[in-house]
């Protein structure tokens, strides 16, 4: 689980952040273009930096993952799964492509389908493997990673047929704009993806038998799935704000801004009070009594989530409004803190040292956000506490219609 959890940990760091540089861009620019070459020239000029991107990273792990296998203690096992993931890596090439086509248009339907069918087939060949009591090993789900993403990769780009014209045409110039727009979004999309991992890698630098790296991935999955709507959010605020910021000024900037956080934080509250209440018995349900030291990270990885979508979309908002120079910034001075409290805490603690480290930066770097969006366009937090109110209010209405609905009925 160890060595599974540090190779998702690079795997993801290195996806999300060729897409903070070239999808950004690509949606950016696409969505604020009527001129279809020029939507043909944006796309091709993005596939070729997407491709290079890629297959620079391929040829690290084929010569290094040995390396990094090493410093992170993982054995051999972390360098093999790499290796068989490079077929998922090529297939990622095209699906990322199609993903930011998909969403320049301001569609998600092939999006959402693509992403269902890699989840479910990948579930579906684990659960195949257990019951038929095929014999396993862990370059085995590297391979089902990889057949998955192709299969999605087939279906996501049916889906975007109708944008794509048959045309392979880059430009100089345009990759040169695309690279240079999005310069600042890779670092930091870099820095603010090493940041999310950052505990885990360090926790298996100081661990010789990355046990400890199992139960801080087994938090931090559960984690993730409390920030799954403001990562969606973001995927579709993104081409909003960017066209608000152009044609209708920064009232609607904030207006957006606020309006997002607030939906999203009624979602979060609620969720995380519930897990940062009872832990171990979600430990339990989700993975069972093994990971039960896992509940103290999960308490505190909660606490610092409920200020994440204040500082995802705050990230999402200053890129969209062709600030990223500013949000690379934050994420440098941000990481930077994070590294020493993170190791200061873990010096001194031990086991759960970086999740207290996590908490503490993440309380900071909240507090940093909000002026600095505060500043830029002028959220302000009781006009997102309002918001939130006047969600549930309308949750609670409409709970109340249903019940009534249902007691009219009997």
């Amino acid at each position: 689980m160890g060595a599974w959890a540090l190779f998702l940990a690079i795997t993801t760091v290195f996806e999300t952040t060729k897409t903070s540089l070239l999808k950004n861009a690509h949606i950016r620019y696409v969505s604020t273009t009527d001129e279809e070459g020029e939507k043909t020239t944006i796309a091709s000029s993005s596939l070729l930096i997407n491709a290079s991107i890629s297959i620079i990273f391929i040829l690290l792990i084929a010569f290094f993952s040995g390396v990094l296998s090493s410093w992170l203690h993982a054995g051999p096992d972390l360098a093999v799964t790499l290796k068989w993931f490079i077929p998922g890596l090529v297939c990622m090439i095209f699906f990322s492509h199609m993903e930011a086509i998909q969403q320049s248009h301001l569609d998600f339907k092939g999006v959402f389908a693509g992403y269902f069918v890699r989840q479910v087939l990948f579930f579906t060949l684990i659960l195949g493997t257990w019951l038929l009591h095929i014999p396993f090993s862990l370059p085995w789900l590297a391979i089902y990673q990889s057949i998955s993403i192709a299969v999605g990769t087939l279906v996501i780009t049916g889906f975007s047929r109708k944008y794509i014209v048959g045309r392979f045409d880059p430009t100089k110039a345009w990759m040169k704009k695309i690279v240079g727009y999005g310069g600042y979004i890779f670092a930091g999309g870099l820095l603010s993806n090493i940041f999310a991992n950052v505990d885990q890698f360090m926790v298996a630098s100081f661990n010789l038998t990355n046990t400890w790296v199992a139960n801080y991935s087994t938090a931090f999955r559960l984690n993730q799935v409390v920030d799954i709507p403001s990562y969606a959010a973001a995927e579709v605020i993104f081409p909003k704000v960017s066209k608000a910021s152009i044609q209708e000024g920064p009232e609607r900037v904030r207006y957006l801004y606020e309006k997002m956080v607030a939906i999203l934080l009624a979602f979060t509250i609620p969720t995380a009070l519930f897990v940062i209440a009872f832990p171990k018995l979600v430990i339990f349900l989700i993975a069972g009594k093994n990971y039960s030291d896992a509940a103290p990270i999960l308490q505190m990885y909660m606490i610092a989530g409920l200020l994440r979508p204040m500082q995802h979309q705050g990230a999402n908002l200053l890129n969209s409004i062709g600030k990223p120079r500013l949000c690379f910034i934050i994420n440098a001075v941000s990481l930077g803190v994070y590294l020493i409290i993170n190791y200061i805490c873990l010096s001194n603690i031990g086991f759960y040292g970086s999740a207290v480290g996590t908490m503490i930066a993440s309380l900071l770097g909240a507090i940093c956000w909000y002026f600095i969006i505060k500043k830029e366009i002028g959220a302000v937090l009781p006009t997102i506490a309002r918001h939130i109110i006047g969600y549930y209010q309308i949750f609670l209405t409409y709970g109340k219609n249903v019940l009534a609905a249902q007691q009219s009925r009997k």
